[in-house]
């Protein structure tokens, strides 16, 4: 493991969403000097309570910061808080590493690579997977992209966050690292949700059946956080099905430039279409369960 990361750096937040806010959350309580900025400012008061101060926009928080962590949602919204008028590369400083952890194109990341160059700065992609829970108990996976001393430097930072880092490569390698990630989720939660219109079905007892196939080789990460929230009818999202889709369609079509064919992804990338058409963007990813139960006629 790395040093502990000295309290003296100072730090930039942007995006204090669903796991932003738990993330720089873990940063305050190291007693580090934060600046946070996020669209709603009502969310961000968590961290402001915790002591970050507040910045009017992304340029702002770059100013005042030599390391800048990013949490969006959407490509259109890093693209403003990167390239904005008052956006992070408009106050980034010489020197500044500007580390995106949302999920986007491995292209872009590559476009903010070199902007971050252009003006003597440095930029990392390091995309996470692990949802609330991750974000809450600091168990997330991070996936990094960059050159090899950037990284380090950043290091530290990212082992308060998660439980398992790992350095992927150059630019985009860390975007191209979660879009294997979540073409895995897509195959696993289709399953977890049939398996659960299955047991339904059968007339089991939906909790007795998942500690029975828990211990085996089903079991997974979205068999034990998810599958017990949709027994229980719990949607609330980790990870937004509007955000989820987002990231399918990019994995999709990163596929198709490369020239493959990912069919099963394909496949749920269309049922989560359903679930999005059905009025459910804004809960969690296994209300993928929703448009499965409305295709089988199941109340």
């Amino acid at each position: 493991m790395s040093s502990d990361p000295s309290p003296q750096t100072r730090l930039g937040w942007i995006g204090t969403g669903v796991m932003g806010a738990a993330m720089v959350g873990h940063l305050l309580d190291r007693g580090h000097a934060v600046t946070v900025f996020n669209r709603t400012p009502d969310k961000a008061r968590p961290a402001l309570d915790k002591g970050a101060v507040w910045a009017e926009n992304p340029r702002e928080v770059a100013a005042r910061s030599s390391i800048v962590f990013t949490m969006v949602g959407f490509p259109a919204d890093v693209e403003e808080v990167y390239f904005g008028a008052a956006g992070l590369l408009a106050g980034a400083l010489p020197g500044a590493i500007l580390v995106d952890m949302t999920t986007t194109k491995p292209s872009f990341a590559q476009r903010i690579d070199e902007a971050a160059k252009a003006r003597r700065a440095r930029a990392v992609d390091a995309p996470v997977s692990g949802g609330d829970v991750g974000a809450r108990n600091a168990t997330l996976s991070i996936m990094v992209g960059g050159d090899p001393g950037s990284v380090a430097a950043v290091m530290p930072f990212f082992e308060v966050l998660g439980r398992t880092v790992v350095h992927a490569g150059p630019a985009g390698a860390g975007q191209h690292t979660k879009m294997c990630n979540q073409i895995t989720i897509a195959g696993t939660m289709i399953g977890v949700c049939e398996c659960l219109l299955y047991a339904h079905r059968a007339g089991l007892d939906p909790e007795r059946m998942l500690e029975a196939i828990s211990g085996g080789a089903a079991g997974c990460w979205t068999l034990s956080n998810l599958a017990p929230r949709v027994v229980r009818r719990n949607f609330d999202p980790g990870f937004y099905v509007e955000h989820f889709v987002k990231d399918m369609q990019i994995a999709l079509e990163e596929a198709a430039r490369m020239g493959l064919a990912l069919p099963g992804l394909a496949l749920v990338h269309q049922l989560y279409q359903a679930v999005m058409a059905q009025g459910h963007g804004r809960k969690g990813t296994h209300a993928l369960m929703l448009a499965l139960e409305h295709l089988s006629n199941v109340a």
